[in-house]
C-alpha cells in the first residue's frame, strides 16, 4: 500500500478511535497533499512533503526555545521508510560502485542516491562517500 492511501485509511482510523492528536496530525499532511499540482502522489514526493512538515516543526520548537521531540514529529516519522544504516551503505558502494568510473567520487553520489532514494540521507551518503 502506497503511503498516501496509508494517511488516509489511519485518519479514518484515528476518527473512529477518538485520537484528536493522530487525526488533526494526519488532517495537516493530508492539506499539504492538496497544495501539490498533481492528486496522485508518489511515495517519494508523499516523502518529501513529510520531510518539509517535520523540520518545520522542528524549527518552530526550536525557535520557541522547547524540545524538539513531540508527539506531532513522532506520528510523521512514523510513515517515513526505514532509513538505510551507515554499514548498509557502504556495503552497497563497495559492491556496486567503481569510482574509475567517476572524475571524483562524489559524482557516484547521484547512482547512490537512485538506488535508496528517499531510503537515505544525502547528508548521511556525503559522509559516507568523503571516507572512500
Amino acid at each position: 500500500m502506497r503511503i498516501q492511501e496509508q494517511i488516509k485509511q489511519d485518519l479514518k482510523q484515528a476518527m473512529k478511535d477518538k485520537n484528536e492528536e493522530k487525526k488533526n496530525t494526519l488532517r495537516i499532511v493530508i492539506g499539504e497533499f492538496g497544495r501539490a499540482e498533481a492528486k496522485d502522489l508518489s511515495d517519494d514526493e508523499v516523502v518529501k512533503i513529510i520531510k518539509k512538515l517535520i523540520k518545520s516543526e522542528q524549527e518552530s520548537l526550536a525557535h520557541a526555545g522547547k524540545s524538539t521531540d513531540s508527539r506531532y514529529i513522532q506520528i510523521l516519522e512514523s510513515y517515513l521508510p526505514q532509513m538505510a544504516s551507515d554499514d548498509e551503505i557502504r556495503q552497497w558502494i563497495a559492491d556496486n560502485i567503481d569510482f574509475s568510473n567517476y572524475k571524483n567520487k562524489m559524482q557516484a553520489m547521484r547512482d547512490i542516491m537512485a538506488h535508496f532514494g528517499a531510503g537515505a540521507d544525502g547528508n548521511q551518503v556525503k559522509k559516507i562517500l568523503q571516507s572512500f
